[in-house]
């Protein structure tokens, strides 16, 4: 089982930017030394709900101050990039980093991102099959040229290319979050694996992972590649020495958080959108994610390993909005939950 943290950069109220940013960074650092496997961040425009807007430059300063753990962006998104561009800084991430470096990609949101960057709407509502395809293509072939509807130009060569990097792996590893039944396909037809979210429980993500299976099948993907598909489960992890304790401190920090943050989303196109009670979705998590004592959480961990098939984690452990509580947070994960998981 492989643990790791899942980064939002979350300011929470009455804190500033540099402050969250310092955290997200100084928590990842103490990831490392707690032994853990692998760090994700979050990436996000104009909104406190997280305060990294390139999770790609964060996570090239996080590789270049670590030494051994996994960096990963959780997600990169693509209708506001363009595939070339991010496929170019994840080949150098990848070479320089000795293959530490792993790109989550995904659709985002319909929020107004898409009218400051200029790609629109249908970058959104269609464009991220052609997007994710370039950027295959540009992370495994000598050259490439762009024919889709969006992104057309000559062939040029791939500079670097990731299979220059003198580590065993080819190319950086390519993660797509879904969230839906047309996700899950996209990343079964391609054979990637899924990062699926905090707020989805067990026998979701069990069925996302078997409809993926079926779907990698039926694409012609190798049994091998579908039994070896690492998946990945974002969760929240709270650690205490009372199960109450835990849920105290989330329900105390995050509603807050989640309010000032996700209230801030403003749609692309006027849309009208539902946002969870904050409470009530803070309560939801604590449910369904470790939070609670070290045995708790590393069993919480096993059975949702044992339920869905997914052996990799990606835990928020900010939720106390608390510097030195994160940092303690972590080490308690590294210290006295990956024991029990082997």
């Amino acid at each position: 089982m492989h643990v790791g943290t899942f980064v939002l950069a979350a300011q929470f109220p009455g804190q500033g930017q540099g402050e969250a940013l310092h955290r997200a960074v100084r928590s990842a650092e103490v990831a490392e030394e707690a032994g853990l496997d692998s760090v994700w961040l979050a990436e996000h425009h104009f909104v406190p709900y997280g305060t990294c807007p390139s999770a790609i430059t964060l996570a090239a300063l996080l590789l270049g101050q670590t030494r051994r753990i996994r960096v990963g962006t959780a997600v990169t998104v693509l209708p506001t990039a363009h595939p070339v561009s991010v496929g170019e800084q994840a080949a150098l991430l990848h070479i320089t980093s000795g293959g530490r470096f792993s790109l989550g990609v995904g659709r985002g949101g319909p929020w107004v991102d898409l009218e400051v960057f200029g790609s629109g709407l249908e970058a959104y509502e269609q464009g991220f099959p052609e997007s994710l395809d370039l950027l295959l293509r540009w992370l495994r072939e000598p050259s490439v040229a762009g024919s889709g509807d969006r992104f057309a130009f000559r062939e040029v060569p791939v500079v670097p290319r990731p299979s220059e990097s003198l580590s065993d792996a080819a190319g950086p590893e390519v993660v797509v979050a879904c969230t839906s039944p047309s996700s899950v396909r996209l990343a079964a037809e391609h054979g990637l694996p899924m990062l699926l979210g905090m707020h989805v429980g067990d026998e979701e993500k069990a069925e996302m992972v078997a409809l993926w299976g079926r779907l990698a099948r039926a694409a012609g993907h190798p049994p091998h590649v579908v039994r070896g598909a690492a998946h990945v489960s974002a969760g929240v992890c709270q650690i205490a020495d009372r199960r109450t304790d835990a849920v105290e401190a989330l329900t105390k920090a995050m509603p807050g958080w989640l309010k000032h943050g996700l209230e801030a989303h403003v749609t692309v196109d006027g849309r009208i959108r539902q946002m969870r009670d904050p409470l009530a979705y803070t309560e939801l998590l604590c449910g369904l994610h470790p939070v609670g004592t070290p045995r708790l959480c590393a069993d919480r961990l096993a059975a949702t390993s044992e339920r869905t098939g997914i052996s990799r984690f990606a835990l928020l452990v900010e939720g106390s909005g608390d510097l030195a509580a994160t940092e303690e947070n972590v080490r308690r994960l590294g210290a006295e939950v990956l024991p029990h998981l082997g």
